[in-house]
């Protein structure tokens, strides 16, 4: 599914073969997290927690979150998007961090329909996420 993730968006994929072996390495530890919904699966969360020196608990990163085009609608991101909110309680976490393409209205409308902002506590900007590949 994140093959299809990044194909259906025009990003580039290394393919489903290298995500496969990449994931099943991730997935042996205990930082990174996959949940899956529908049977088959139509949807996935990927998160990677982390600790961090403001919060006692992991900084849960959503890496990842999507929904088959042909299962949008139907409450699968809303079931992940809650799972992993709980999973973020029952770690003692208190912070959730998603990226999000600025142009992508249809991400931006679910996670603040769901209460997520874009902007720091006591500040009236949008927060901005930066990168750059070494």
């Amino acid at each position: 599914m994140l093959d299809a993730f990044n194909r259906e968006y025009h990003a580039p994929s290394p393919g489903s073969e290298v995500l496969t072996t990449r994931l099943y390495g991730l997935l042996a530890g205990s930082d990174v997290i996959a949940f899956l919904a529908g049977d088959p699966a139509v949807a996935v969360a990927l998160l990677t927690l982390r600790p961090n020196v403001w919060y006692d608990g992991p900084i849960v990163l959503v890496d990842e979150l999507y929904v088959a085009p042909e299962a949008r609608g139907r409450g699968f991101g809303s079931a992940l998007l809650a799972a992993v909110e709980s999973l973020t309680r029952e770690r003692g976490g208190e912070l959730i961090e998603i990226a999000v393409d600025g142009a992508d209205a249809d991400a931006h409308r679910f996670y603040e329909r769901h209460g997520y902002i874009s902007t720091e506590a006591g500040q009236d900007q949008p927060s901005f996420y930066y990168h750059r590949t070494v």
